[in-house]
């Protein structure tokens, strides 16, 4: 039987403390990259996802809106007619929240939120064009950019072993 390497013994703990959930501050904590694939694969699955603005009185509104791919950063762009009530709500209010569900297979849900920017850029909004834009007269003059910007984000993924804390059904998050 081999000796037991001291060395070793401290590498494997320390390996299983950097992947093993534990907490912090009685939140249940999981690796940040762990957080990261398991909302990677829950958005790459889903087409829709909603939106969710606050209008002039506080009241949140949702809609399903068509993301374009995430990007690294977890920056979510959407397109939209300039004159819609969600472009005048973000310009009130930039707060939103963005959520991604996949109820079919269910595997979880990524909630994002995050800082909304309505970006009147034709240039930007000509390379992000969609093909089924075509059939829409006058396009590049009705649609403006939506960039959001994470500040957090929740995921349940319970593939990956993603779950609420037991005591307060929170569900595990990072922030940006």
């Amino acid at each position: 039987m081999k000796k037991i390497n001291k060395l070793n013994v401290v590498a494997a703990f320390l390996l299983l403390a950097a992947i093993a959930p534990s907490k912090l501050n009685g939140q249940l904590t999981v690796s940040r990259d762990t957080v990261i694939v398991a909302a990677r694969e829950i958005i790459s699955e889903t087409t829709y996802c909603a939106l969710v603005t606050v209008d002039s009185t506080g009241q949140p509104q949702i809609r399903t809106m068509n993301p374009f791919p995430l990007n690294d950063e977890f920056i979510t762009w959407f397109a939209t007619a300039r004159t819609s009530r969600k472009v005048a709500e973000i310009r009130n209010n930039p707060r939103v929240s963005v959520y991604y569900a996949n109820h079919i297979s269910a595997k979880g849900y990524v909630s994002i939120t995050g800082t909304a920017e309505v970006i009147d850029d034709k240039e930007l909004l000509m390379k992000m064009k969609r093909a089924y834009w075509e059939g829409i007269p006058d396009w590049q003059n009705i649609f403006v950019l939506i960039k959001i910007t994470p500040l957090k984000l929740e995921v349940i993924n319970y593939k990956h072993g993603l779950n609420n804390d037991p005591k307060t059904f929170r569900a595990p998050w990072i922030t940006f």
